[in-house]
C-alpha cells in the first residue's frame, strides 16, 4: 500500500492532534512527546497531526513549526500516517507544506486563514498555492468558519490535491450543504472532537479529530469504534465519561483548551510543559481538580 493510500484509508478514523512540548526556558522540547506518541500508537489512533491547534500552532514561530515537523516525523517513525499542519501567510504555509513533504509526512492539514479580510475566492487561491507547494501530498482543509458558502466548497473540492475536510463548526446543516456542493470523493471528518462526533457523524463526517488522545487515547478509540458500529448509545455513554474534561477545555473562551491537556499530562507524569500565552495557564485549582477527577476514571 502506498503512503497516500494508507493515509486515505486512515482518514475516516481518529486524527490525533499532538501537543507541542515546551521546556522551562519556553523552548520547544519535542523529545517529551515520545511517550505520548507511543501510547497513542499502541492504543490504535489512526493518524497523528503536528502543528495543529492543540499543538499551539499560532504561538509557534515559523522556525519552531518547521522543527516540530522534522522532530515529530522522527518520533512517529512511520508507524501511523503523520499530517503536518500548515498556515498563516501564504508564503509561510507554502514553506511548511514543502517541509512536510521533505520530513516524510503523509499529508498536510491547511488551517483556514485567520485574516479578517478573507475573500472566499481568495481562500481558493490560497489553497491552490499551498497544494502546489506540498510536492504531491494530499491536502485536508481545516474549516472553522463555514460562512465561505457552498460555492466556495465546490471550488475547493476541485483542487486535485484536496482529499478531505476537517469540519470544525457546530452547524450540521451547513455541513450537509457543503458536502452536497462538493466533489463526492472528499472525506469529511468531524473537527470538534469526541463530544460533537455523533452529531457530525450522523450527517456524514466519518471520524473525528481529538486532543484527548494525548491523555486518554483508549477512550477515543473506543468512541470511534462505537460510532463505526452505529452504536450511538455506547458512544454517548463513553463521551459522558470524558465530557467534564472537554468542559474545562471550553472555558475562558476556549483558552483553557491546551492548558487542560497539558495539565492532564502533568498529572500523569508526562510533563509537556506549559501552555503559551494567550492560552490560560496555569489552570485554576477548581479546573485542575475536575481534570484529575476525569483521569481517575481511567483506573477506577
Amino acid at each position: 500500500m502506498t503512503q497516500t493510500a494508507r493515509f486515505l484509508s486512515a482518514l475516516p478514523g481518529i486524527s490525533g492532534i499532538l501537543v507541542t512540548p515546551f521546556d522551562e526556558q519556553d523552548r520547544i522540547a519535542p523529545a517529551r512527546l515520545a511517550p505520548v506518541i507511543d501510547r497513542a500508537v499502541r492504543a490504535g489512533v489512526h493518524i497523528l497531526v503536528t502543528n495543529g491547534n492543540t499543538g499551539e500552532f499560532y504561538s509557534l514561530t515559523l522556525e519552531e513549526a518547521l522543527s516540530m515537523l522534522v522532530a515529530t516525523a522522527e518520533l512517529v517513525a512511520g508507524r501511523v500516517p503523520l499530517v503536518g499542519g500548515v498556515g498563516r501567510s501564504v508564503a509561510e504555509a507554502c514553506r511548511l507544506a514543502t517541509a512536510s513533504a521533505r520530513a516524510g509526512c503523509s499529508a498536510i492539514m491547511m488551517h483556514q486563514p485567520p485574516d479578517p479580510f478573507v475573500a472566499p475566492r481568495g481562500m481558493v487561491e490560497y489553497a491552490r498555492r499551498v497544494a502546489d507547494a506540498a510536492d504531491g501530498l494530499p491536502v485536508v482543509l481545516y474549516i472553522r468558519n463555514d460562512a465561505i458558502g457552498p460555492a466556495t466548497f465546490a471550488a475547493l473540492s476541485q483542487i486535485p490535491a484536496v482529499v478531505g475536510v476537517k469540519w470544525a463548526t457546530p452547524n450540521p446543516l451547513k455541513l450537509a450543504e457543503a458536502m452536497a456542493a462538493s466533489d463526492p470523493r472528499l472525506t469529511w471528518v468531524g473537527g470538534l472532537a469526541e463530544v460533537w462526533a455523533p452529531a457530525l457523524c450522523a450527517v456524514g463526517a466519518r471520524g473525528f479529530t481529538s486532543g484527548l488522545i494525548n491523555v486518554w487515547p483508549e477512550r477515543s478509540v473506543a468512541i470511534h469504534a462505537a460510532l463505526e458500529a452505529q452504536d450511538y448509545a455506547a458512544a454517548r455513554l463513553l463521551i459522558s465519561g470524558m465530557k467534564p474534561f472537554e468542559d474545562v477545555r471550553a472555558e475562558e473562551m476556549g483558552g483553557a483548551n491546551v492548558a487542560g491537556v497539558k495539565t492532564a499530562l502533568r498529572l500523569q507524569g508526562l510533563d509537556c510543559g506549559h501552555a503559551r500565552p494567550p492560552s490560560a495557564w496555569p489552570l485554576s485549582p477548581d479546573q485542575t481538580a475536575r481534570i484529575a477527577a476525569v483521569l481517575a476514571l481511567q483506573n477506577p
